[in-house]
């Protein structure tokens, strides 16, 4: 068991991050956390499959009362007949909210001296030896790593490694893109006397939360009308105070929108502080409300529009052709040669915070064949905290001064938190200059 944990540890702390791409503002990144709907008390959740003027709606809630006493009443536009309504699987709801849900990610900041030390590792020697290039085959042998098997499956590349030596074994990791921790090598070094071999994916997903939750199953019904709305009035009869209400769109065209209210984007792509690591559920919960009040409350938020195919990065596998059935999907023949006939599956998450004064009136939906890709998506960028002796490291330690700033002040904007406590939790750099005479020989 304790080399299971170990293992564990190591999976997760060396590799942090397997996107190649170096910008923050772009998608991938390492995923490390979701806001789904379990941060809100009084919430519902509803499901729209809808396809031309069919419609499959599954609708679930966080009725926690006696059973015996709850009840629901629903406006259709149709009259149903029984085998038009179905008892749903809660799970597909749950599936859903994962795959969409706000997520945080990380990265991890390179070596700013590593460029300087390539240029001096391929400088001239004081012999007069050129540097010249070496092959990637023979610069892995001289590093002690060996690809042993390379292959795919699924959405999975896989790697497997051997390796001589841990700090070798870093050093390649970091010269092909993986942003490990520094000191993983410590890590590694057990393994490596045990000459085990490393196991490396290109696509690390999470696993979704199976945890099952203490309430009634969704019920659905399926039916066909040109009106594409929502009843919401009805609910806010025994309303106490704001409800949330998250609707969950699947369209074969593209993104959908409320057309009597607004409809916007959640602020999103946004770097702010290390530490809200720990605290993502209260971020997320002062964030929205922040975002809330400056709209008006009167206003729907997008937090999530992408193709059921795919996502980046992915807080839960997308849903597979039986699962999206479940859903309500029903223009998906799972029978046809097209392995992923989920790619024709576009997902719309809108969140509603309402109540009876801000929505007087019942939700009303078009779709649009809007095929942007957007998520709720928030960044964490570590700095690197290695030895920087070089110009280049101590330039980086002054713009790491201003991001943190920044990172400060954006923090205080999204949530209304006080910016001197959020300065408080973030460690600033000590920036300490260059010796003169460092390179005078």
């Amino acid at each position: 068991m304790k080399i299971i944990r170990v293992i564990s540890t190591i999976f997760i702390t060396v590799f942090v991050s397997l996107c190649l791409a170096q910008k923050a503002w772009g998608f991938c990144g390492f995923y490390v956390a979701k806001a789904d709907t379990k941060l809100y008390n009084q919430s519902s959740q509803v499901v729209i499959a809808r396809d031309g003027d069919r419609t499959v709606l599954t609708m679930a809630n966080d009725y926690q009362g006696d059973v015996k006493d709850f009840a629901m009443v629903v406006p259709v536009p149709v009259v149903l007949q029984r085998e038009q309504v179905n008892v749903g699987d809660p799970k597909i709801i749950e599936r859903l909210d994962q795959f969409s849900a706000p997520r945080l990610v990380e990265y991890f900041d390179p070596d700013p001296c590593a460029d300087y030390r390539r240029y001096l590792e391929s400088a001239p020697t004081d012999l007069g030896r050129p540097g010249g290039t070496r092959s990637q085959k023979t610069d892995d042998l001289s590093l002690g790593v060996t690809v042993e098997e390379r292959f795919s499956v699924g959405e999975y590349n896989i790697l497997i490694l051997s390796a001589k030596d841990s700090r070798g074994l870093e050093t390649w990791l970091r010269r092909n893109g993986y942003k490990i921790p520094r000191g993983a090598n410590r890590l590694l070094r057990p393994y490596i006397r045990q000459n085990m071999k490393f196991f490396v994916a290109k696509v690390n997903l999470e696993e979704f939360d199976k945890t099952a939750y203490q309430r009634l199953r969704p019920l659905q019904m399926a039916y066909e009308s040109p009106r594409f709305m929502l009843p919401i009035r009805l609910g806010m009869m025994n309303a106490t105070g704001e409800q949330d209400l998250i609707v969950y769109v699947l369209s074969p065209r593209g993104q959908t929108e409320i057309t009597n209210y607004r409809t916007v984007k959640i602020p999103s792509n946004t770097e702010i502080p290390v530490f809200v690591k720990t605290e993502f559920g209260d971020f997320y919960t002062a964030m929205f409300q922040t975002a809330y009040e400056s709209e008006g409350k009167k206003v729907a938020f997008v937090e999530y529009a992408w193709n059921m195919a795919s996502c980046d990065p992915c807080s839960a596998n997308p849903l597979n052709p039986e699962e999206l059935r479940k859903s309500g999907v029903f223009w998906l023949n799972s029978g046809r040669a097209n392995r992923r006939p989920n790619n024709n599956v576009y997902i719309t998450r809108l969140h509603v915070r309402y109540t009876r004064d801000t929505f007087p009136e019942d939700l009303i939906f078009q779709e649009t064949s809007n095929r942007e890709l957007f998520q709720g998506r928030y960044i964490l960028r570590h700095p690197f905290t290695g030895e920087m002796s070089c110009r280049a490291g101590v330039d980086y330690q002054q713009s790491l001064n201003r991001r943190l700033q920044q990172e400060a002040q954006t923090l205080a904007e999204l949530t209304g938190w006080d910016i001197d406590e959020i300065r408080n939790k973030i460690d600033f750099p000590d920036i300490k200059p260059i010796p003169w005479w460092r390179h005078l020989w």
